[in-house]
């Protein structure tokens, strides 16, 4: 044997007997998720959760997705469109519900969640100011894992549902008001804007944040004059710079500048964020009684409870009331009045975050990756972990965030 053969053969064995790295434990990843969308059963809820690209995207990525019969027929999206995307038909709802990850836009009711099945997913809205604890009590009783929509964030803390329902549901105030404001309507018979030589439209807007923002910002583009009032200046600055508008003036909640504003506006929009689960009132009864005759109040803040004395809940179906000769438009939910334009916006943000639990290997996977997603979690088989909910009715509470922290430790 040579000197170099003898070399390679040392080599060889020196190699064999070296200690190996250890293969690491990988999560399995690109698990199909079973997806089912229900028909909506809410009288006033027209949208849906998902669009047929959407269901398409999905599908194309190896996912299964079942959906009720009907289910886009209020935006206007046919079975045949969702069939054509891939999504599989069904004609009862109990067959939807059995399925991995239920994606609902309302609240399933009691007799919905007792169709679901136990330790699956549902997706869906929460209203904080409607639950009760039998519904809390039901998804717990079947250990379902119960993620509320509007409590996501998005990488920079901000709440990407909630964004986009207050973007569709500022713009839309602006054309309810104008629907209302005119003759054929018995309302005060002006435009919303102004034209050459006449006055423009004087519109209030109590709140600052996104409702109030493209309220404001679609009353200034049509010609009105606007009044913004916050009880935070850094919100109102903020607004000011977004808007650049000479026709944009912005004040705190000082009581006599509000009531001078309400006296002479044709249009209020109540868009108060909540505190805590519910809107304060900044509006007595007795400063809508001074309000002009067929002026309109269109409170969108109705959805916890409302920001004005006078506000009632009312429906898609009968959404008007009069109170001191002023027309009061108070229905929660805006955004499905444009059920089309909101089902698209649900979408682009629901299809993304399936995909990605997709590729994790589930929604549970995904909780445990991102924290984000994990602040929706409102109960996590069989536990209560939304702190307010458990101050509010007294029941017990696990933080999501250990939970995750002791399953990644595992």
């Amino acid at each position: 044997m040579s000197q170099d053969d003898a070399i390679k053969k040392l080599v060889q064995q020196y190699q064999y007997y070296q200690p190996q790295e250890m293969l690491a434990k990988v999560r399995k990843r690109n698990q199909q998720l079973t997806i089912g969308i229900p028909k909506e059963t809410n009288q006033d809820e027209f949208r849906v959760a998902m669009r047929p690209e959407a269901v398409r995207l999905l599908v194309a990525n190896g996912h299964e997705v079942v959906i009720e019969t009907g289910a886009g027929e209020k935006c206007k999206y046919t079975d045949h469109e969702y069939s054509d995307a891939g999504a599989q038909i069904k004609y009862s709802s109990k067959e939807v519900f059995q399925s991995e990850i239920v994606l609902k836009v309302a609240p399933p009711t009691l007799k919905e969640l007792e169709e679901m099945q136990g330790r699956k997913t549902l997706i869906s809205t929460l209203h904080l100011a409607t639950i009760t604890p039998e519904y809390l009590h039901a998804i717990n009783r079947k250990k379902i894992t119960a993620i509320a929509y509007e409590m996501l964030e998005d990488k920079e803390g901000g709440l990407p549902v909630v964004r986009s329902m207050s973007e569709i549901a500022g713009s839309t105030v602006m054309l309810i008001a104008a629907e209302y404001l005119s003759s054929a309507n018995e309302g005060q018979g002006i435009i919303l804007g102004g034209i050459t030589g006449v006055a423009p439209t004087n519109v209030v807007v109590l709140g600052s944040g996104t409702v109030g923002e493209y309220a404001a910002r679609t009353a200034l583009g049509l010609g009105a004059s606007v009044k913004v009032f916050d009880s935070s200046v850094p919100m109102l600055r903020r607004i000011k710079y977004n808007l650049l508008q000479p026709h944009l003036s912005t004040s705190i909640f000082d009581l006599g500048t509000l009531k001078s504003a309400l006296e002479e506006a044709d249009v209020v929009v109540g868009a108060i964020r909540p505190e805590n689960g519910r809107t304060p009132s900044v509006v007595t009864e007795e400063m809508v009684s001074r309000m002009k005759p067929n002026s309109i109040i269109i409170d969108v803040s109705i959805d916890y409870g409302g920001c004005i004395e006078t506000s009632e809940t009312t429906s898609h179906h009968n959404p008007i009331y009069k109170k001191y000769d002023v027309i009061h438009y108070c229905v929660p939910n805006i955004p499905s009045r444009v059920a089309r334009t909101a089902t698209n916006a649900l979408s682009n943000i629901f299809a993304p975050l399936l995909l990605r639990a997709g590729e994790l290997g589930s929604i549970e996977e995904m909780i445990y990756a991102d924290m984000g997603f994990a602040k929706g979690v409102y109960s996590y088989q069989g536990g209560l972990t939304n702190q307010h909910l458990s101050k509010k009715f007294n029941m017990r509470f696990k933080d999501i965030s250990l939970i995750a922290a002791a399953k990644q430790g595992l």
